[in-house]
């Protein structure tokens, strides 16, 4: 019986992984598409955004972002956070895919 258990949370486990790892790879290009622009290649913020918006833009690996639950992401990202206006034409399965894609920018 415990090898049953063991055998199946191996399975979850090895489940998600590779879910979640589709989702950075799909999260990766609509990044590059939709956030990028501002946001850089590697989630460092482009300088010449913040300083015509007049914004400090944290780099999106740093401890204080990924400290962000998914939740407060998606919001960011569906409505918008200070001066960032909401991203248009991503469905909560996209949305899940750059939230993803984001985590692998940790630093």
């Amino acid at each position: 019986m415990k090898y049953t258990s063991l055998l199946r949370a191996f399975s979850l486990t090895a489940v998600f992984a590779v879910t979640a790892s589709a989702g950075a790879a799909e999260g990766k290009a609509l990044y590059a598409s939709k956030c990028a622009a501002c946001h850089g290649p590697a989630g460092e913020g482009k300088d010449a955004i913040a300083k015509m918006f007049k914004v400090t833009l944290q780099h999106l690996g740093s401890k204080e972002i990924q400290a962000k639950a998914d939740a407060d992401m998606k919001k960011a990202i569906t409505a918008g956070q200070g001066k960032m206006k909401p991203v248009a034409g991503l469905s909560d399965a996209q949305i899940a895919d750059v939230i993803a894609h984001v985590r692998t920018l940790k630093k």
